[in-house]
């Protein structure tokens, strides 16, 4: 009898075909557990994906607000590098042109001072020249009549004959040294 209820017990619960009991609960435990999961769980899930999404594409913005301003700041900094540069060839160019213009000026004022000494040297020349004719005059006028007085024998000691001496020898003197100087 043994044999007998095993085979009975095994021929009534076939593996192969489920309980109708174990079919139902499990799919009132799978009912249960979607509506946990699509009433909490889903909800929680499509929050955060959301919150990541914005984040994402708030860091996106971000990034593109970024990188225009860097461009905006590098297409300043590269106007205000080409202004510099400009202002500093203006600079240059003036500073040349100053500095042309100082050596022009010291040059003009050179000349001018070069040629007033120049010409304030002829005119001393020039004086000294004339005071050293009189100077001649006066001593070769002194000796003329000293030696003539001494060859006529007589004194010209009156003023208007000596001056006519005088005269006379240094007139022959300066033809001979004309005529000296054109042979």
């Amino acid at each position: 009898m043994n044999e007998a209820v095993l085979n009975a017990a095994s021929e009534a619960s076939n593996p192969l075909v489920p309980n109708v009991w174990e079919i139902l609960v499990t799919t009132l435990g799978f009912a249960v557990l979607l509506f946990i999961v699509t009433k909490y769980v889903v909800p929680a899930f499509e929050k955060t994906y959301a919150e990541r999404a914005e984040a994402i594409e708030g860091g996106i913005a971000k990034a593109e607000a970024a990188q225009a301003e860097a461009n905006a700041a590098l297409d300043e900094y590269k106007q205000q590098l080409t202004d510099a540069r400009a202002e500093a060839n203006r600079i240059r160019e003036e500073a040349r042109a100053e500095g042309a213009q100082i050596l022009a000026d010291l040059k003009e004022k050179a000349a001018s001072e070069s040629a007033r000494i120049t010409e304030q040297a002829h005119v001393q020349i020039e004086a000294e020249r004339n005071a050293a004719i009189t100077s001649l005059r006066t001593e070769v006028g002194t000796l003329a009549t000293e030696l003539a007085s001494k060859i006529v024998g007589e004194s010209l000691d009156d003023d208007a004959r000596a001056a006519r001496v005088v005269d006379r020898f240094l007139a022959d003197l300066e033809t001979q040294q004309s005529a000296g100087a054109s042979k």
